[in-house]
């Protein structure tokens, strides 16, 4: 469909198609916290976007994609101007996907196929011609592209509720959570490589990576604003 504003209130799940799309551009957008039972791929095409699930971070710089499965909660936040596509599938097209949350590479082939996809009209039979091979080509760029690390996950320990309420900033020292939520050094590593597989300056390390990739992508490589932020911390 051309241009849709999407909004938390769009429900894919309320059209019969197979396949939905939605192109737009929006400013400073929280989708809130939603789930759908279509499986959905979104591609930051300028901008960038964070997708926060369950148990996990996930960050869309430019050129990157999110595969989500259906009935996952997610909420994702785009700051300034994002110009991004959302293809949403049904229940029978996504079981030829990853039946987890993937970041991918877009490839020069799925980021031209995607745009006619999602631009497409909701009524679109997607079952004949060329909007069926569009849909073949889709799902098969989408299983056969490479992983990206751009995935963080998230410890569940409620000791660490005022760590994950402020990840637009740099997580502190490891001594400094430690005064902060009253729990030892060793303590606090262990939860992180029990819930997390990474201990804490592992992970603290790959958000500082994530972020400055996330600062660059709304500044632009020549902004001042990432390199002070990734020198002052």
């Amino acid at each position: 469909m051309a241009w849709l504003a999407a909004t938390a209130s769009f429900n894919p799940d309320a059209f019969a198609a197979p396949v939905i799309g939605i192109a737009a551009v929006l400013g400073n957008h929280d989708s809130g916290l939603h789930v759908h039972q279509r499986g959905q791929l979104l591609f930051t095409q300028q901008g960038c976007t964070r997708i926060t699930l369950d148990n996990q971070l996930c960050l869309l710089p430019p050129t990157r994609a999110a595969w989500i499965p259906g009935g996952l909660p997610h909420r994702a936040v785009m700051q300034q101007a994002v110009d991004y596509r959302s293809v949403y599938v049904s229940a029978a097209l996504a079981e030829q996907l990853p039946a987890q949350v993937r970041v991918i590479q877009v490839s020069a082939l799925l980021r031209a196929v995607l745009e006619p996809m999602a631009l497409a009209p909701f009524e679109t039979d997607w079952q004949a011609g060329r909007y069926a091979h569009l849909l073949g080509l889709c799902l098969d760029e989408i299983r056969h592209a490479a992983a990206q690390p751009l995935l963080l996950p998230l410890p569940r320990d409620k000791r660490l509720a005022p760590l994950l309420a402020q990840l637009d900033r740099l997580p502190p020292t490891l001594q400094d959570l430690e005064q902060h939520i009253g729990a030892s050094t060793k303590t606090i590593g262990r939860i992180f490589l029990k819930e997390t597989g990474l201990g804490y300056q592992q992970w603290r390390q790959q958000w500082r990576l994530m972020r400055m990739i996330e600062l660059l992508a709304i500044k632009g490589m020549t902004g001042t604003t990432p390199r002070n932020y990734f020198k002052a911390n």
